[in-house]
């Protein structure tokens, strides 16, 4: 084969394998976005670590601010969908709607807008819940819970009930504040998500 054309079909392959990689939006809050923590600790940075080491090509890139509600991830959502353009949308948002005793049906409506937002533009969605501490009361409690199941049943949505699935009752795992994951905690945390996650990747 002449030398043009075995350099002409390596570039092809190299265009192929590009054209394959994929692209994850973790769109969350504080505990996605690694409060407290050093850097590199967060649980989206161990995710890209995870995913090189089970053979998927993908980006993840990390939009989670800190202190977010789902009516601030909602009006934010737009704009990091027309920039990074992802494949697959983690969504983690409502703590902090629920820390801040805000309406679980409202959080319902936004975090609805976002799963038809992402997907209008062709990404798969992954929909994270939260629960929050018994000082909340039972009543509120539930309907926060529910809130985030109704969303994943109407929109079929892929779905993660608890991110602290498995340690929320140890305080140990847990920052000063008693709110934020420590490092120990990331990777559990990642292993919540990616026992949801990893059948999304495959298909």
């Amino acid at each position: 084969m002449p030398l043009r054309s075995i350099v002409t079909f390596l570039f092809a392959i190299l265009l192929s394998g590009a054209a394959q990689a994929a692209t994850i939006l973790v769109w969350g809050d504080s505990l996605s976005a690694g409060y407290g923590l050093r850097s590199k600790q967060d649980w989206p940075t161990l995710l890209q670590t995870r995913l090189a080491r089970e053979g998927f090509r993908h980006t993840v890139v990390n939009g989670s601010v800190s202190g977010e509600t789902t009516a601030g991830g909602r009006s934010r959502l737009g704009t990091a969908l027309e920039r990074h353009k992802p494949d697959l949308l983690i969504l983690e948002l409502g703590a902090n709607d629920g820390l801040r005793g805000l309406q679980p049906a409202l959080m319902g409506e936004n975090l609805t807008a976002m799963i038809q937002a992402a997907r209008s533009k062709g990404a798969q969605v992954l929909l994270v819940g939260m629960e929050l501490p018994p000082n909340y009361g039972p009543a509120y409690n539930r309907r926060f819970q529910q809130a985030f199941a109704e969303v994943a049943q109407t929109e079929r949505a892929p779905f993660v009930p608890f991110l602290l699935d498995g340690f929320a009752d140890k305080p140990e795992m847990f920052q000063s504040d008693g709110l934020h994951p420590t490092a120990e905690a990331q990777p559990l945390m990642l292993e919540t998500v990616w026992k949801v996650l990893r059948a999304l990747l495959k298909n």
